[in-house]
C-alpha cells in the first residue's frame, strides 16, 4: 500500500467498487486513515516489510461500521449495518505455498475463530488471498463449490475447500463461467492461476449475480 493509496483509490472510484479487502499492505499499525477519492482505508499490520490486510470503505458506509476486529497481520474483519441487514466484511491473507506448516494452521485458526463468532443469521462475504489452488472442476464438493476453477488444485486449495465445508460457505468464484482471463488472479513466469476468493454462506449464493476479476486490475470483483 506504500505510495499506492490514492491509485488504489482511483481505481475503486472508476469501476464503481464500494468495499475491497486488501492484502498484503505492508503498513505497521491499526488505524482507519482516508486514501482520497472518498474512501478509507481500515488496515492491520506488525511489521512493515510483510503481511498486512485491511478493508476499503466508500466514505458512505464508515458510518455503518459497528465493529472492528484485527485478529493478526493475516486476519481482520468489519462488522457493518446497511439497511438493516448486518454484513460481516473479512480480509484474509494465507501463507506462501513454502511456509511453515504451523503457520498454515494458525492462519486457518484465526479464520476459523472469525466465523465462530459471527451469529449464523448476519451475512459473511471473505475477500481473501488464499495463495491456493481449488482447481476446475468440483466432482465430491459440488456443495462448496461450482466447476469453473482455474487448473489443478494444491494442498493450499484444498484447505480452502475444507474451510468452506467446515464453514457451510461457497467458493463464489467458481460459480460464474468466465473466460480464463475473468477467472485467473496471479500471473507469474509464464504461469497463470488463481489464488484469490471470495466466500460467501452457501445460503447466500442466490443473491450474488456476479463474480470476475477485472482484467488490467489486480482484484477481484
Amino acid at each position: 500500500m506504500t505510495g499506492k493509496g490514492r491509485e488504489l483509490a482511483d481505481v475503486m472510484e472508476r469501476r464503481k467498487v464500494d468495499i475491497l479487502c486488501v492484502q498484503e499492505t505492508r503498513w505497521k499499525g491499526s488505524k482507519a486513515r482516508s486514501i482520497g477519492a472518498g474512501f478509507k482505508l481500515f488496515y492491520y499490520g506488525v511489521d512493515s516489510k510483510r503481511n498486512g490486510v485491511g478493508v476499503v470503505l466508500k466514505e458512505e458506509f464508515v458510518r455503518n461500521v459497528l465493529e472492528v476486529k484485527r485478529v493478526s497481520d493475516r486476519v481482520m474483519s468489519l462488522k457493518l449495518e446497511i439497511e438493516g441487514v448486518m454484513l460481516n466484511v473479512v480480509s484474509g491473507y494465507a501463507p506462501q505455498v513454502g511456509c511453515e506448516l504451523e503457520e498454515k494452521e494458525r492462519f486457518w485458526s484465526e479464520l476459523d475463530e472469525v466465523m465462530e463468532s459471527i451469529p449464523t443469521g448476519e451475512r459473511v462475504v471473505i475477500g481473501a488471498d488464499f495463495n491456493g489452488h481449488v482447481g476446475e472442476g468440483n466432482t465430491g464438493d459440488e456443495e462448496v463449490m461450482g466447476k469453473f476453477g482455474v487448473k489443478e488444485r494444491n494442498l493450499e486449495g484444498q484447505m480452502v475447500v475444507d474451510f468452506a465445508k467446515r464453514m457451510d460457505m461457497g467458493v463464489v468464484n467458481t460459480y460464474f463461467q468466465k473466460r480464463e482471463e475473468h477467472r485467473v488472479t496471479y500471473k507469474s513466469g509464464g504461469r497463470s492461476t488463481q489464488v484469490d476468493y471470495i466466500l460467501c454462506r452457501r445460503g447466500n449464493l442466490k443473491e450474488i449475480s456476479d463474480c470476475k476479476v477485472v482484467v488490467g486490475e489486480s482484484q477481484t470483483a
